[in-house]
């Protein structure tokens, strides 16, 4: 985190902020400047991400920047009352960090449960319309009007790996949501964009488990630091909303991903 950062008046929403990338994302957020209300269904990793931030938020950075809201984001009312909220403590949202999402086990398509396909799309799918759909309707409202929805999709929503039709299919309807949102949004500039984001170091420092290859081997992959995701991110938020990163890509150079298949 930036150690003097002080605050932009910007407002950010991030959902799945209670770990990983939500957490890095909204971490690294706050210390550029935001407000961040961070949202997801876990209270307790939720409010250890706000102790987390205001620790390392310098002294006189102003009290209230960083906030939690337990949400399940499968469920349109909880959805309505997360933004409700927001907009009652901020006033408006300038940033919707699309990032919640599930994935499941890889399995063959023959052997994937039902439930589990549904808690995928529930949550990838449903769960990132809803919430491009309440900042939609929050940014156009506002005055001044726009703001910037970023979606957090992966390369498997250009290029599958073996055995993940659910997880694939899910992040190929962010794609497409994706599109949609930046058509619709150019009349009230709402610019809408995508991150994908290759192979992260766990933040833990344990080793990286292989992964299956397209000829079904398995291989440990490169990794990044979590820092060039973060960094990609604040490099899309910054930009004013006559400008937008459509789609950014950013993973280790010598990750299989051109040439996956």
């Amino acid at each position: 985190m930036t150690a003097g950062a002080q605050d932009n008046g910007k407002v950010a929403v991030v959902t799945g902020g209670g770990s990983g990338l939500g957490r890095a994302g909204a971490l690294a957020l706050l210390g550029a400047g935001w407000s961040v209300v961070v949202a997801g269904r876990r209270k307790d990793a939720l409010e250890e991400t706000v102790a987390l931030a205001e620790s390392a938020l310098p002294a006189g950075a102003g009290p209230g920047r960083v906030t939690a809201v337990p949400t399940d984001i499968r469920h349109p009312d909880e959805v309505a009352a997360l933004f409700a909220a927001v907009v009652r403590q901020f006033g408006r949202v300038d940033l919707l960090f699309n990032n919640a999402g599930a994935a499941t086990a890889r399995r063959p398509i023959t052997e994937v449960p039902f439930e589990d396909w549904t808690r995928v799309m529930d949550t990838t799918v449903t769960g990132t319309f809803l919430c491009a759909q309440e900042a939609f309707r929050t940014m156009r409202a506002q005055s001044p009007t726009g703001g910037r929805i970023i979606n957090n999709g992966a390369p498997s929503a250009h290029s599958p790996r073996p055995n993940s039709i659910a997880y694939t299919t899910a992040k190929h309807a962010v794609l497409g949501l994706t599109r949609a949102l930046s058509l619709d949004g150019r009349p009230y500039g709402i610019a809408c964009g995508q991150i994908d984001v290759g192979n992260v170091a766990p933040v833990d420092g344990s080793p990286q488990p292989p992964a299956m290859q397209a000829d079904r081997t398995m291989a440990v992959e490169a990794t990044i630091p979590v820092e060039r995701f973060t960094d990609a991110l604040l490099l899309m938020a910054s930009m004013p909303l006559d400008a937008n990163v459509q789609f950014l890509t950013v993973l280790p150079t010598t990750m299989p991903f051109i040439g996956r298949g």
